[in-house]
């Protein structure tokens, strides 16, 4: 479970599931959920962040640029989940975060604490470098 915790996986990883969320999003698979409701702002988001994630996780091989990105990660995800909780209910016409979208739903803010946690572990708590924390194949 160490490698969960590697900024590097935390990026491939994250990267996809925002990317696969994003692409969800867009199909409005989840416009009927009310508890998870994703709207255009949060799909471009997702889709964005996504495609940043899978390319800086692949593309970059810069370890400690990596520990970077998954603080700020860390510091956006739990300050976006603790903002969507202050947040009045938005609606379509006046979307509640900067105009951009609505974070009024509870899973979609724990969703964000949770991956700001997530990202925390991985930049602050775990300091072995991402090398080491790779699942190895045996011989």
């Amino acid at each position: 479970m160490n490698w969960l915790l590697s900024p590097t996986n935390v990026l491939k990883l994250g990267g996809a599931v925002l990317l696969a969320l994003g692409l969800i999003g867009v199909t409005g698979i989840t416009n009927n959920i009310s508890f998870f409701n994703l709207d255009t702002g949060e799909n471009v988001a997702h889709l964005a962040l996504g495609v940043v994630g899978l390319g800086a996780g692949f593309g970059i091989k810069n370890t400690e640029l990596h520990r970077w990105l998954v603080a700020f990660i860390a510091l956006s995800g739990l300050a976006t989940g603790i903002y969507g909780f202050l947040l009045p209910a938005g609606d379509f016409m006046h979307p509640n975060f900067f105009g951009i979208t609505n974070l009024e739903n509870p899973a979609d803010n724990l969703l964000h604490l949770i991956v700001g946690i997530w990202a925390a572990a991985a930049a602050y708590v775990n300091k072995q470098p991402a090398e080491a924390m790779t699942p190895r194949m045996a011989a």
